[in-house]
């Protein structure tokens, strides 16, 4: 059945469909022209940029070219380059100084250790084989004496610290009592122990010479009155007569070494308004040394022999002046004493009143005692 088409809108159709075909066609008109003039507006723009920027490069180029410009690069360049050339010079200079300063330290560290490894070896080798063959403290008195080079059968260390002392140290107060100045003491041994004829170095004090001679004698290892004759000297201490005859027992080199030491000990006593020790004081400061037990050996000075491995303590180093001594301490008043027999203090030494009244009677009676023997010359 055909369709029924109304007249009023066929023609309203009729007219929308052409009115929008010339619309159409406007509009395509419309944007090609506007595509025409984008495009040539874009083509204006590149060419005028690459015109200025073609002129740019030609102008920097010419003034490159300048030789004025071309100076002034090249002088710019060189000054950078000797700039850079100080800076890398002085660091290089810095560095190498660094360098030798470092070097000189290690090299400085490294003489020390060697010098202190050397020190350490030489007494771990002298510990380990008992004792070197130059060394004095440590050794039998005889031994040193046949190494010696003296006409005296005296240890040549106690010769050199008696002319010291009587030329320049009689007059110091407690000498043969202060124990002295460390330090010193053990350069003093190592510089004997190298050289059995080294002289006493000028200006040591007497305190650390009478210190060292005490320290010499008590090192011994055995005492100058030997043990074997121990109970026969201390028995025989309230008569000049038999310790006379007791002494004579003697070996020679023990013999003459005991004359020269009591006989240096008289001097001291006889300036004891200006020093302070008199018989009995000195007797009782050197009787430990001199004369002692197996078991009683005085272990104070031994110290200094091992100084490496086991110092002195500052205790027994250090005592402060104007102390008591141990004679002193001994009882209260009113209490027996037994003169002979060994008292054990606090700390567990004891004392030898025998010893020490032996040493008393050698001293006041030296020369009745040594009869025979030369008498001692001081220079």
């Amino acid at each position: 059945m055909p369709s029924i088409i109304f007249p009023q809108w066929h023609d309203k159709a009729t007219g929308f469909f052409s009115s929008s075909g010339v619309k159409l066609k406007e509009a395509k008109e419309s944007a090609g022209t506007f595509v025409d003039e984008v495009t040539k507006d874009t083509r204006s723009n590149v060419a005028e940029v690459a015109g200025r920027v073609g002129t740019m490069v030609k102008n920097r180029w010419a003034l490159l070219q300048q030789p004025s410009t071309r100076h002034a690069v090249q002088d710019r360049l060189i000054s950078a380059a000797a700039t850079t050339g100080v800076f890398l010079r002085k660091g290089l200079s810095e560095t190498k100084d660094k360098v030798v300063v470092g070097k000189s330290k290690v090299e400085e560290v490294a003489k020390i250790t060697a010098q202190k490894s050397k020190t350490i070896l030489t007494d771990i080798e002298r510990w380990q084989k008992g004792v070197a063959s130059t060394d004095v403290f440590g050794v039998p008195i005889e031994v040193t004496v046949q190494r010696q080079d003296c006409s005296k059968p005296i240890p040549q260390i106690l010769l050199n610290c008696a002319d010291y002392l009587v030329l320049s140290g009689l007059n110091t107060p407690y000498l043969f009592k202060y124990e002295g100045e460390k330090k010193v003491i053990h350069q003093l041994i190592s510089r004997y122990n190298q050289d059995l004829n080294a002289s006493v170095p000028e200006g040591t004090n007497p305190v650390d010479i009478a210190a060292l001679a005490k320290c010499y004698l008590a090192c011994l290892p055995e005492p100058l009155t030997t043990f074997e004759l121990y109970n026969e000297i201390k028995g025989a201490r309230s008569s000049i007569y038999s310790m006379r005859n007791i002494l004579k027992k003697l070996p020679s080199v023990n013999y003459m070494t005991l004359e020269f030491v009591t006989a240096l000990l008289l001097r001291v006593s006889q300036k004891s308004l200006l020093n302070k020790m008199d018989v009995r004081n000195l007797a009782l400061e050197v009787a430990p040394i001199i004369m002692w037990q197996k078991e009683q050996r005085p272990d104070f000075y031994s110290q200094y022999l091992n100084q490496i491995s086991k110092s002195p303590s500052k205790k027994s180093l250090d005592p402060p002046p104007g102390s008591v001594s141990e004679f002193d301490l001994l009882a209260d008043d009113g209490e027996a004493i037994v003169a002979s027999s060994p008292i054990p203090l606090d700390d567990g030494t004891p004392v030898d009143f025998g010893a020490i009244e032996v040493v008393q009677l050698l001293i006041e009676h030296h020369n009745a005692i040594f009869t025979d023997a030369n008498e001692t010359v001081w220079r």
